[in-house]
């Protein structure tokens, strides 16, 4: 057992530095090359789908995937509050308005009769949150979005490889984004990826993601390119790629390990007063992005903080407070009614280590690190 424990490892091997040297030492192609197009093909096929497009990051996802639904000004499009600040900005960037609904208790996702409550003549779309790597209620939350003629773009930045009623998360609403920051399931360091089955909402997020262009590739052109639209650069470099085909060749090994790390940690907890670990609405169907736990209280999360911090044990706050209650978006750029629980969970949960591999010494370290906190 090391004598500190950090919040997360990445798992790397050297399949990584073998893709890295071959993208590097190829001396071309390192923003545009064969990694990318091969971690595309993977994407693709992993969650079989017609399309998986790579970014720079997971938020330039959120936002080419709004601006692939035509979300723009005069919109408004209901996230959480109990969530990464990225899912509202990218709101803001497209011009619309975030409309913060309230989450249910079990998986911390959007509450579908939250949703339905902020609904107006000015709703385009939904954002549910998969959050820590548990399903939210996307099926509800879709048929919300059907019945109401709104997109459901999915937030599927932590929950790489969950499911919700058999089917991949990222496969259910209309579009959905993805993240490989390092602290992710599938980590290349920075990157994220949009993937759909929809033709023209993948047109529009190539061409977004490359200076509006629609013509063939622009370093193997004559030509200058043809440019349809407004567009950035959010392009996802060769190298980058390169290290989400290797990590993409063991996600499902390292998606099995983090459930052994947590069915690890819930007995460990079991039976301790105070705590409870969040096993979403299918303790099967999570991938544990995060090992996320709810205090009774805030007075006993803060105590637990203190003893971890101590017994140098790293944990974090994921999220508190609410977006809404962020300097950021006191100021009138969302909309929210009464949200409950979001302020209720936002003083309760916190995150403990968690990654493919930690032993069972160090979950054993941490958890009496609670305990010893909770007795106190």
């Amino acid at each position: 057992m090391s004598d500190g424990i950090p919040l997360f490892e990445i798992p790397w091997d050297e399949s990584d530095v073998a893709n890295v040297v071959s993208s590097v030492s190829r001396g071309s192609y390192w923003a545009k090359g064969p990694y990318v197009d091969s971690f595309e093909d993977g994407l693709a096929s992993y969650f079989g789908v017609d399309h998986a497009l790579t970014v720079n990051s997971g938020t330039t996802a959120l936002e080419c995937a709004l601006r692939a639904c035509n979300v723009g000004d005069g919109d408004e499009v209901i996230v959480p509050s109990f969530t990464f600040i990225a899912t509202a900005n990218a709101v803001r960037m497209v011009g619309a308005t975030p409309v913060f609904a309230d989450i249910e208790s079990e998986a911390y996702g959007l509450d579908p009769d939250s949703v339905r409550d902020a609904i107006t003549d000015c709703t385009a779309a939904i954002v549910p949150v998969h959050v820590y790597g548990a399903p939210c209620r996307i099926h509800e939350l879709a048929e919300i979005g059907e019945e109401h003629d709104l997109s459901v773009i999915e937030d599927a930045a932590e929950a790489f490889g969950a499911t919700a009623d058999g089917e991949l998360v990222g496969t259910v609403g209309d579009v959905a984004a993805l993240s490989f920051c390092q602290n992710k399931i599938l980590p290349t360091g920075e990157g994220g990826a949009v993937i759909t089955d929809d033709d023209d909402l993948a047109g529009s997020v190539a061409a977004y993601r490359s200076h509006g262009r629609t013509s063939a590739n622009y370093f193997d052109s004559v030509d200058s390119g043809q440019y349809e639209r407004v567009g950035s650069n959010y392009r996802m470099p060769d190298v980058v790629a390169a290290l989400g085909c290797s990590q993409l060749e063991k996600v499902d090994d390292l998606i099995e390990s983090r459930r052994e790390v947590a069915e690890a940690y819930h007995r460990l907890l079991d039976g301790v007063d105070g705590v409870e670990p969040h096993i979403g609405l299918d303790a099967d169907t999570h991938v544990y992005q995060l090992l996320t736990v709810k205090f009774d209280t805030k007075e006993q999360r803060e105590a637990v903080i203190s003893e971890l911090s101590d017994k140098d044990i790293a944990c974090k706050i994921y999220w508190s407070p609410g977006i809404h209650s962020t300097e950021a978006y006191r100021n009138g750029d969302g909309r929210y009614c009464e949200l409950p629980v979001t302020e209720e969970l936002s003083d309760r949960v916190l995150s403990l280590p968690m990654y493919a591999g930690l032993s069972a010494g160090d979950a054993e370290h941490v958890v009496d690190g609670i305990e010893t906190a909770l007795r106190s």
